[in-house]
């Protein structure tokens, strides 16, 4: 059965696909909002089957898939096709590994030869008010502060990532960055004028924020500043939102210990192919 590049027309349809789980899909519902139906912006949506879609892609710098199961994958791989855009595949894990793998076996090395995949990364979410203490050095990032709080977002990122990001002054990562800071979705501790603890609300969507970019200078770190910092964090995005969300690697102990000191508990597993 063929795929379509869905229009605003399927708005409706597309909604009631991401609703089924608005936590694992915030990502996804968060491009609807920005407008990836619309033919004139950045980025697609395919449907599967094209008549009533029942499973979703979203192409961009992100390949994400949405399928209750693997029925509409060997389509997705035709329609991506042989050249390689995307910079990751991220979504449900076994969805996500399985696309990949498909993409690797039809279209060879442009897939297949990865940097990294991740593919465990658990889910966790929370709509009650932190368990612990919260440090009441967390605020909003200010754009006096921008230059440390982008400084922080390079280094996280490329300890995240792997790669150090394009920084120039014109940089989309700088770019977006900004934006962060102007829609008072980035959140720190700063002292002296350093940023020295980070994290933003990475994606929103209805009722939904998820929480990305967390990052704690490394020499402070192992002294219990990160839990705190999440709660205080926590705090703030729950007072906008009914439900916190965040993924973590499932080989970073520390990181998945304070977010369980929070209150996060765990409601799905994502995993993640960096190209």
């Amino acid at each position: 059965m063929p795929v379509r590049t869905l229009t605003l027309n399927d708005l409706p349809a597309v909604r009631r696909l991401l609703a089924a789980d608005p936590v694992a899909n915030v990502f996804f519902s968060s491009r609807i909002d920005a407008g990836v139906l619309h033919p004139r912006l950045p980025g697609a949506v395919l449907g599967w089957p094209a008549t009533e879609p029942r499973a979703l892609l979203h192409v961009g710098a992100n390949l994400v898939p949405l399928a209750d199961d693997f029925a509409a994958v060997p389509a997705f791989v035709e329609a991506v096709g042989r050249r390689r855009s995307c910079q990751s595949i991220v979504g449900s894990a076994t969805l996500a590994l399985s696309l990949w793998r498909a993409l690797g076996e039809r279209w060879g090395r442009q897939y297949s030869q990865v940097r990294e995949v991740r593919a465990s990364q658990p889910l966790l979410a929370t709509s009650s008010p932190p368990d612990g203490r919260s440090d009441p050095r967390v605020r909003p990032i200010t754009m006096a502060e921008f230059e440390s709080y982008f400084e922080a977002s390079v280094a996280m990122y490329t300890e995240e990532v792997g790669v150090v990001p394009a920084s120039g002054p014109d940089s989309s990562y700088r770019g977006y960055c900004r934006w962060l800071v102007e829609q008072g979705r980035a959140f720190g501790i700063v002292v002296d004028g350093r940023v020295i603890f980070k994290s933003d609300v990475g994606a929103a969507s209805g009722e939904v924020a998820q929480i990305q970019g967390v990052w704690l200078t490394p020499e402070l770190r192992g002294r219990g500043i990160a839990a705190p910092a999440m709660a205080a964090v926590t705090e703030y995005i729950l007072a906008d939102y009914a439900v916190a969300c965040l993924y973590v690697n499932d080989f970073n102990l520390p990181a998945i210990h304070s977010y369980r000191s929070v209150g996060f508990e765990q409601v799905g597993e994502l995993a993640t192919v960096l190209f």
